[in-house]
């Protein structure tokens, strides 16, 4: 598919399935705080209920370290980085949120192996890119 603005849609056809995936991971856990407020009757704040605090952080967190980690993602693909490579970080970041919203929900201890896996991978991401050298 072609755009006049863009050229050819499939430019980063990695990035667009890992940020895609995580758009749906972003808007369950959306629903879930929707959910969790509608069962506490509590429509600002989290009318001091444990999981309904889980629930609003569990969305916030993913919501702050995602995006970097996706345009550290854009950025590796943009510079010509590995196919094979850019899965294996879009996959590791997709599992490392998913791990961490699942422990933030549940109380469990995955959530700081999601927690570390998501700054493993930004930081990888971050390196690979100045390895990639897009500046020339």
């Amino acid at each position: 598919m072609t755009n006049p603005l863009l050229g050819t849609l499939s430019l980063v056809p990695v990035t667009s399935l890992y940020a895609a995936l995580n758009a749906f991971l972003t808007l369950a856990l959306s629903a879930n705080v929707s959910r969790v407020r509608t069962q506490h009757k509590v429509f600002r704040g989290d009318g001091g209920h444990a999981g309904l605090s889980a629930a609003i952080r569990a969305h916030g967190n993913n919501i702050e370290q995602v995006p970097l980690a996706l345009i550290l993602l854009l950025l590796a693909e943009l510079s010509g980085g590995n196919s094979t490579a850019l899965h294996v970080f879009g996959g590791a970041l997709l599992v490392a949120r998913l791990a961490h919203a699942i422990g933030m929900l549940r109380a469990s201890p995955i959530q700081a192996v999601g927690a570390v896996l998501t700054l493993v991978v930004q930081l990888g991401l971050a390196g690979w890119v100045l390895w990639l050298r897009p500046w020339g």
